[in-house]
């Protein structure tokens, strides 16, 4: 992978790697990723004018009314696609953008997470985020389909031979590690085929372009061994869930502590954040259970919480966000975390008292302290229709994409 390089740069690698494609990805307001594809001929002009595509049937875009839009690719983002042949080379590049008047195009989700940087750049701090994604390995039938017959009947790390996943998860950590991005650790999770790859904390723009890349890098490993990887949230109804934990850091160019203003800022917005990271009815079928949180609540060291803060040296002190699943569009979800820490931070919040408690085995009395997370899909929509917060962060193309449905 090709970090930070201009884009005239780029063009050299391009002539000098025998690079015949060029990916332009781009998400859809879900965060699904999406990409077309350019010849080297054209690499010049898409980084002096841009490539216009035709996004009528972009799924949050706005349908056929001003459907011409402008790709704009990102240098520093450049990365070889190891599972082609290297005669031939196939790399690609995240994009901005904008109308063809210029203008920035409102349902540009990493544009705001840029933007959210900036604003917290401006208040002096600087927020770092690190993703813990989980997923099930499923067999597919004689046609190639899906099924839902896990790979192994393997448990919470265990070991080959039970665990039949071990061998997919080494190719997928290599072929990150190839691609410059360097997973922490990988082990099987809780389900049957499930399996859990967590990522070092980045900077947010890096974190969500990771987040992105793996989700596709999996699919394709994952297809290559004649599996089918499943990042839905409940995938099997008597088993775990797949969450996307958030591991998330704040500094402060003075050097003020200010993760727990930042989590009672969360804590304060989650309601309305639900929607954006729990985005489907089958997210909340997954929460309240198999440690995915119901309640409002923090502690430490505590995995039926909301938000723990794990034990850790001061140099990796952060918080740990679990109800977010892999169905949450992270350029959204690490844009409204900023900005929910933020509002924490300016108001000078303080932490109510952690729930030192077990929430999955504690009597009734104890729940009804804690305020509930949005239980369906339903109440969560209704709770950011009627967010001024969000209304404040998101534009309104994309506040309306999540909430008419």
């Amino acid at each position: 992978m090709m970090n930070k390089y201009t884009a005239q740069e780029v063009i050299q690698y391009v002539e000098q790697e025998d690079v015949k494609f060029i990916r332009l990805a781009f998400c859809d307001v879900f965060g699904r990723q999406k990409n077309l594809a350019i010849l080297p001929s054209e690499l010049e002009r898409a980084f002096s004018f841009g490539i216009p595509f035709d996004a009528s049937a972009i799924p949050g875009f706005g349908g056929e009314v001003r459907s011409d839009l402008i790709l704009h690719p990102d240098p520093a983002t450049l990365s070889s696609l190891p599972w082609h042949p290297e005669n031939g080379r196939v790399v690609r590049m995240f994009c901005s953008i904008t109308h063809p008047d210029g203008t920035a195009f409102e349902g540009d989700c990493r544009a705001m997470l840029r933007r959210a940087v900036l604003d917290a750049e401006k208040a002096g701090l600087s927020f770092a985020f690190g993703a813990e994604m989980e997923f099930y390995l499923f067999k597919t039938d004689e046609n190639g389909a899906p099924t839902k017959q896990p790979y192994d009947h393997a448990h919470y790390m265990d070991i080959a031979p039970e665990d039949k996943c071990e061998i997919v998860r080494r190719e997928i950590c290599l072929t990150l590690s190839q691609m410059g991005i360097q997973p922490e650790c990988a082990h099987h999770e809780e389900g049957p085929g499930q399996n859990e790859i967590d990522f070092r904390y980045s900077d947010p723009l890096s974190a969500a372009d990771n987040a992105i890349t793996f989700r596709s890098v999996v699919k394709t490993i994952v297809a290559r061994n004649g599996l089918s990887a499943d990042f839905s949230p409940k995938p099997l109804a008597d088993e775990a869930g797949n969450g996307m934990h958030i591991n998330f850091s704040v500094r402060a160019a003075d050097g003020t502590d200010h993760l727990p203003a930042t989590i009672a800022g969360i804590m304060d917005k989650v309601r309305e954040l639900t929607l954006f990271l729990n985005p489907v009815e089958e997210s909340y079928r997954r929460l309240g259970s198999n440690k995915a949180p119901g309640y409002i609540t923090w502690s430490s060291e505590n995995r039926s919480q909301l938000i723990r803060i794990p034990a850790a040296p001061q140099e990796q002190y952060r918080a740990e966000l679990r109800s977010p699943d892999p169905y949450a569009n992270p350029y959204l979800a690490y844009a409204l975390l900023i900005y929910a820490g933020l509002h924490g931070i300016e108001n000078k919040l303080t932490l109510p008292e952690s729930a030192d408690v077990n929430l999955y085995t504690t009597d009734d009395e104890t729940l009804r302290r804690y305020q509930h997370i949005p239980a369906t899909l339903h109440e969560s929509i209704a709770a950011a229709r009627g967010s001024a917060f969000l209304r404040a962060h998101l534009p309104e193309l994309i506040l309306t994409a999540y909430t008419q449905r």
